[in-house]
């Protein structure tokens, strides 16, 4: 069996293609522009395309039984350098992506959307069931990715998964999401800054998440899924990695009072099991620092690395 990982070579994607490679038999394509590079080393059962997904006309689908679609331009201050070139490459790129994979005979689709497409709610238990009401261009492209995708029910299994925000190390390292840049705070410095605080964020290990795609490729499960386990305000989140890295916490105030949480009672319904968490990363991390392989690499801070280099 053939699958195909867009954004393949990613923070995510590099991870969920090592998984494939290593506990799958299946022979994997990776489509990514590579704007942060390449981590993947060579494997026989791994063809790697350094293709932008807008030219995703170019390749031909139809020997794919599986599509993992990762690429995208991710988390609001990066799509705000560029809104229309985002929604080019999270909305009709993907548009064109899923069109061709249905004619082409692909038998699954699955989507790397996002918790935050919710908005800011008041429930507790944020559930799939729950209208999306986004609050940026960013959240608004991919819902408005999930209805396309969604639409292609009838042709093949849609999965959408929507990740709360994900930690922990990867190859391709990201720096800027709440507890890798809170931990390298602390390891580097003696010290982090809580801007607000009380802003809830739900969490998922990076591991937990490609566990969920593997999950959703061995079972064939179609539908709309969050994938969070915990829910976090950022202070905890601090006080969680200070429990573990000596540092001390600033607290400045902040005109960011967005909370968001997430319920993932429906995937759990279906066996799949978490087996990471919050406190994990963050001695994930302790230990690469300590041991040379984690520094504070410029391309792991996404907006800053594409305004360098005039990406998008």
């Amino acid at each position: 069996m053939s699958v195909l990982v867009t954004g393949g070579c990613g923070y995510v994607g590099t991870k969920l293609t090592e998984a494939l490679l290593a506990r799958t038999p299946h022979d994997v394509t990776v489509l990514d522009a590579q704007w942060f590079g390449n981590h993947l080393p060579p494997h026989p059962r791994l063809t790697l395309l350094r293709l932008d997904v807008r030219r995703i006309d170019d390749i031909d689908l139809s020997s794919f039984d599986t599509v993992f679609h990762l690429a995208n331009i991710a988390n609001d201050p990066s799509v705000e350098l560029n809104p229309y070139a985002s929604w080019d490459v999270n909305v009709l790129a993907t548009m064109r992506l899923a069109d061709r994979a249905a004619r082409h005979g692909v038998k699954q689709f699955v989507f790397a959307s996002s918790g935050s497409v919710y908005g800011v709610k008041s429930e507790t238990l944020v559930t799939e069931d729950l209208d999306l009401v986004p609050i940026s261009e960013y959240n608004k492209t991919k819902m408005v990715a999930e209805r396309v995708i969604l639409s292609y029910a009838p042709s093949m299994v849609t999965t959408i998964i929507r990740p709360a925000t994900v930690c922990g190390l990867s190859p391709r390292m990201r720096l800027d999401l709440t507890v890798n840049l809170l931990t390298m705070q602390a390891l580097t410095k003696g010290a982090m800054t809580v801007f607000g605080g009380s802003q809830v964020r739900p969490n998922i290990h990076i591991d937990d998440l490609v566990d969920v795609y593997l999950f959703v490729l061995d079972h064939r499960i179609g539908g709309v899924y969050n994938a969070g386990f915990e829910n976090l305000t950022v202070l905890q989140i601090a006080q969680r990695i200070a429990d573990r890295v000596p540092a001390a916490i600033s607290v400045v105030p902040s005109n960011d009072a967005r909370s968001y949480r997430q319920c993932s009672d429906r995937l759990l319904a279906t066996g799949f099991t978490p087996t990471k968490n919050v406190g994990v990363a963050i001695d994930e991390l302790r230990a690469a620092y300590g041991a040379g392989r984690l520094n504070d690499d410029p391309a792991a801070h996404n907006v800053t690395w594409m305004k360098q280099h005039n990406l998008g």
